[in-house]
């Protein structure tokens, strides 16, 4: 097992303020990032297509978000102007795959519209990451997480996102105790306090986070695989815990 407080300096970055909190964060990242190795998330060919995906795997796996971008490219829609270009029920029907699909299509479309009005992509460079948040939070169907994982992974701004799998993670290890109950601002405002203000590694955290969550850190866990469960305060209590995956990692 990888031990994250045995890593090799993985806090050299932080300012004084990130305290020991901030510490343990960046050896749980260094540890996940040597067990799981680089994620390169949010898939995608570009900046509009991974902002489509943060929309459409709202409620769903991203396997059935990936074949409603699908049914977008077949069409040659996977641009703002094909999005606005399609009927309201012609694109819901396109997107279908990823479930809840009129909903979606209508917050598509409503983000559509708004970053055609900014001026696409390019017109949102020098605007700051919290006007652009709260202009994102402000369109029908964009919650929180998904304004984070646009900003964070379409736009490149230093936020972090809270998803129940960093939420638990969290919890079961001790870093945060109360993670699975405290609000969203609150705990995003913990996490951006204590770590480096570095887009790649808050990237990537938050994707490994969401790998071991899905893989080990389950709602069931497999304590026994994971790399962490020495000094995790879940993984210790009682072997009843220490399950392995049927198939191994």
């Amino acid at each position: 097992m990888v031990d994250p407080r045995s890593s090799n300096d993985p806090g050299s970055s932080l300012t004084p303020e990130a305290g020991p909190a901030g510490r343990e964060l960046m050896r749980l990242y260094a540890a996940l990032r040597n067990y799981y190795g680089p994620q390169n998330w949010w898939p995608g060919e570009s900046p509009f297509e991974i902002a489509v995906g943060a929309i459409l795997v709202q409620r769903t796996t991203w396997e059935n978000a990936a074949r409603a971008i699908a049914g977008l490219r077949a069409c040659e829609c996977l641009t703002v102007a094909g999005v606005l270009a399609l009927s309201a029920d012609t694109l819901a029907t396109r997107i279908r795959p990823a479930g809840f699909y009129r909903a979606k299509s209508l917050c598509l479309r409503g983000f559509c519209e708004w970053l055609l009005g900014v001026g696409g992509f390019a017109g949102l460079g020098e605007r700051p990451t919290a006007a652009i948040r709260d202009e994102l939070l402000s369109l029908t169907g964009i919650g929180p997480e998904t304004a984070d994982c646009i900003l964070l992974y379409a736009l490149g701004r230093p936020v972090f996102v809270i998803d129940a799998y960093t939420r638990r993670v969290l919890m079961r290890t001790g870093l945060h105790r109360t993670a699975d109950r405290d609000g969203y601002e609150n705990l995003r405002a913990w996490f951006e306090t204590r770590l480096p203000a570095d887009v790649t590694m808050l990237n990537e955290f938050h994707a490994l986070l969401v790998a071991h969550g899905k893989t080990v850190c389950r709602v069931r866990p497999y304590c026994g695989d994971c790399t962490i469960a020495g000094c995790c305060d879940y993984g210790q209590r009682g072997s009843e815990r220490l399950g392995v995956r049927p198939s191994g990692r």
